[in-house]
């Protein structure tokens, strides 16, 4: 009988078991429910790969999960939200849960806090974004005069008048789009 070749070399059930998605309801505070979509929206990554990355490590979750206060924990203001992670970010939010009898909702509550130095990081760099875009202006507005003076130099059929103008209308997609990055990006500001 002739060797049927894998068409999924190295996979195994249990690492296809690992990539199934599936539904989880947590308790999470209104700030960190807000810090989840708002990194996953600035950074353009689903929520499901950001709760993967902050989870889903389980020698940083047992190390977080020793410091966290319970009794400080009841205290936050709580919100329900269900969120799709993958099975192998719930299996390892219980095997956390079950070692340290503690609820899977305080786990993500404090990995969530995680992302507070990336929206910090991220939060700094909107303000110099928006400084760097103003002088961005400033140098498309020089380029738009000199196109100006060119055309009434020149006329606006010449070559050079139509490259400088093919420039200038790239300028100004470009200037559409980090305009709507800084609006998206917004949300910093109030974080």
């Amino acid at each position: 009988m002739p060797k049927i070749e894998d068409p999924f070399p190295g996979s195994t059930m249990f690492n296809l078991r690992g990539k199934q998605s599936v539904r989880a309801t947590f308790k999470i505070s209104q700030k960190a429910i807000d810090a989840i979509g708002m990194v996953a929206v600035h950074m353009g990554i689903k929520q499901k790969s950001l709760f993967d990355h902050i989870i889903e490590d389980l020698e940083a979750l047992d190390t977080l999960a020793q410091t966290i206060q319970i009794r400080k924990f009841k205290q936050i203001e709580r919100k329900q939200k269900t969120y799709v992670l993958s099975r192998k970010t719930i299996d390892a939010l219980e095997a956390i849960s079950e070692t340290y009898g503690m609820p899977r909702d305080a786990l993500v509550e404090y990995s969530v806090q995680k992302l507070e130095s990336i929206i910090s990081s991220e939060k700094l760099k909107h303000e110099e974004r928006k400084i760097l875009q103003k002088e961005m202006t400033d140098y498309f507005d020089h380029g738009r005069l000199l196109y100006r003076k060119a055309v009434s130099i020149l006329g606006e059929d010449d070559p050079f008048c139509r490259r400088i103008e093919k420039a200038l209308l790239a300028c100004r997609k470009t200037e559409e789009d980090i305009h709507d990055f800084l609006e998206k990006s917004k949300i910093l500001e109030g974080f």
